[in-house]
């Protein structure tokens, strides 16, 4: 440790020689002659500790000397002098430019505690100093908002954050409580939590949120209890730091981990839920030439068909949830699209809303996948809904539009879908959000923040846009604008087919899928359209009768299978039996990877449908 630095002044050599001897075994001693050296050396010196200095000086007195060092310099003053002087030493006691004084001659001892006290004082007043000017700049410089108060709840201390969020400024805020600053209901939570602080008497960390739901700014505020000399609480140090940013994020993954595992769900569930509807169609088109002749039970028949084609509709929807889900643009009526969405309306909205259709019928098509468009729409419907608690109406129109000059948009014809409700509308603050992945306004577990945000994204990918127009207490209407389709769709394979298919050339097909009912209903379709069919429970069974010699000219599979996949056992069959084509199966595409050289049909299908694809196949078709 370096030893403190002493500066003696007297203008006779002796006693400054005598000063030195003194104190040279404890500190660095330097010398002076001359006042105006002395002040000279300070000016030099910063680290001066102690200036002894003789009172009566040619030129300049001790105590002008010693008033006029503590104008520039820290270093604690002490004054020498004879008894008659000591008003001079009075006057510079006044004045505060000594600490004290000790007369000539002097008691060794006595002015070695005097200057030893002086260099502690010095050195305690520098590194109060010192923890002063670091705890100016961290309250100064610190992001976070950060105070001090007495056990009263009084700020001793405060940066300019902390008085910012007080809407106050500092020096208005000390010796004043944060009700007296600021008289709110966030004040008057913050004083309760500190006196349980207080009184606890240990650090502490709570999550706090400010503002309107939607748009709230969340702080962690750390309270830390001071205790003084007799262990008692003195003080209280808060720590409030900003955590919005961090709570999106944890928000932004919790969405995410949910819509992760929905997604895997839906898929899960349209597998099963394909092969179900798979065995009923199948099985109702079967039975349908069985009952031509009579009319009450192919009614019957019918209605059971309709209602299964409705939930074929419905696991589209749901596989929309997919994240692995391909979006397929192709032209699209919007009216017939809203058309077709009446009674998913009835059954998503609920009676206390009513669905207005106005729908222009020179509306051009758009260029959309149309499962993406129903869920859009769908979901504007759904939101509009829940802004209206008490019900209302909802209005769902269509139009034509010629734009340009557009920023945002190619100059040209769109169909534009606007879904318009009369609930209570969007605060101004939280209308630039609403399209942001994951937020919502809605409480905890009543929505997933992606409504908006999935309509925004169809409208971007499908080269429209997305406008919003909102009023508190009057509605919003929310405006979906789509490219024209530029060329008129082509007629759907499923409704150009003909009713009724019959073999083209006689064929041998295995039939693998390890449900037995939709094996069933596949293997009677082949059956009816003059096939020989044989079936197969899984993969391992498939390949046990082609190495037994049985011989086939096609192998339809389903794709998820246990112990097999259908991928795995078409890769099995080219490999051991060339020439054998493969055709699989599947209620849901995304269960497995499928090359791209394997033919697929999704479940449920027309048999027509397959009867196309099985000939197709057979005369040597991709």
């Amino acid at each position: 440790m370096s030893r403190g630095t002493i500066l003696a002044v007297d203008d006779e050599p002796d006693i400054l020689i005598a000063l030195e001897d003194l104190f040279e075994d404890e500190y660095r001693v330097l010398t002076s002659a001359k006042p105006e050296e002395a002040l000279r050396l300070l000016r030099e010196e910063p680290d001066i500790a102690v200036v002894v200095s003789d009172q009566r000086m040619p030129g300049m007195t001790g105590d002008a000397l010693l008033a006029e060092a503590r104008r520039f310099h820290e270093a604690q003053a002490i004054l020498l002098t004879g008894y008659a002087d000591i008003s001079a030493v009075i006057a510079a006691l006044n004045r505060g430019g000594i600490i004290g004084y000790v007369a000539k001659p002097w008691d060794p001892t006595l002015l070695r505690a005097t200057v030893r006290n002086a260099y502690e004082r010095h050195r305690l007043g520098r590194d109060l100093a010192t923890e002063r000017a670091l705890l100016r700049g961290l309250l100064d410089h610190a992001e976070e908002a950060i105070s001090f108060k007495d056990a009263g709840g009084r700020f001793v201390r405060l940066n300019a954050r902390k008085a910012a969020l007080m809407g106050a400024e500092i020096e208005a805020s000390l010796g004043r409580t944060e009700t007296a600053v600021t008289d709110t209901s966030e004040a008057r939570e913050t004083e309760e939590a500190d006196a349980r602080s207080v009184a606890a008497g240990e650090a502490g960390s709570t999550v706090i949120a400010r503002g309107v739901l939607g748009a709230e700014r969340w702080s962690h505020v750390i309270r830390v209890p001071i205790r003084g000399g007799s262990g008692e609480v003195t003080h209280l140090a808060t720590i409030e730091r900003d955590v919005t940013e961090q709570k999106s994020l944890e928000a932004r993954l919790r969405q995410s981990d949910k819509m992760q595992a929905l997604g895997t769900l839906a898929g899960g569930i349209a597998h099963d839920f394909n092969n179900l509807l798979t065995a009923i169609l199948g099985s109702l088109e079967l039975v349908g030439p069985r009952i031509a002749d009579q009319p009450r039970v192919k009614r019957l028949v019918d209605n059971a068909t309709g209602a299964a084609q409705r939930g074929s509709a419905l696991t589209k929807r749901l596989l929309s949830f997919s994240r692995s889900n391909d979006v397929k643009a192709r032209p699209v009526d919007p009216n017939a699209l809203i058309e077709g969405m009446s009674a998913l309306f009835g059954s998503s909205l609920g009676s206390l809303v009513t669905v207005v259709r106005d729908l222009d019928p020179a509306t051009p098509r758009a260029l959309v996948d149309p499962d993406q468009l129903e869920l859009a729409v769908l979901n504007l419907c759904i939101n509009a809904r829940d802004a209206m608690p008490d019900g209302g109406r909802v209005t769902i129109a269509t139009r034509r539009a010629d734009i340009a000059d557009d920023p945002d948009l190619k100059s040209g014809t769109y169909a534009v879908v606007t879904v318009a409700d009369e609930g209570t509308g969007i605060p101004p603050e939280l209308l630039e959000r609403v399209c942001e992945p994951f937020f919502t306004t809605k409480a905890v577990g009543q929505g997933t923040g992606l409504g908006l945000a999935m309509v925004f994204g169809l409208a971007q990918q499908a080269g429209g846009r997305l406008r919003i127009a909102s009023e508190v207490g009057t509605g919003t209407r929310i405006e979906l604008a789509l490219p024209q389709a530029e060329a008129t769709p082509e007629a759907d394979a499923a409704e150009t087919v003909p009713e009724v298919a019959t073999a083209a050339v006689p064929a041998r097909i295995l039939v693998v899928d390890d449900d037995p009912e939709v094996r069933h209903v596949t293997a009677s379709f082949l059956n009816d359209f003059g096939y020989t069919e044989t079936e197969a429970k899984d993969g391992h069974a498939a390949l046990a009768m082609m190495e037994e010699g049985g011989r086939f000219d096609l192998v339809v599979a389903d794709l998820a299978m246990p112990g097999m996949t259908g991928v795995e056992l078409a890769a099995a069959i080219r490999s051991r039996f060339e020439g054998v084509p493969v055709l699989l199966l599947t209620g849901h595409a995304e269960a497995v990877p499928i090359p791209d050289d394997l033919p697929v049909m999704q479940k449920p299908f027309a048999s027509a449908e397959l009867a196309a694809r099985v000939s197709q196949l057979l005369a040597g078709g991709a």
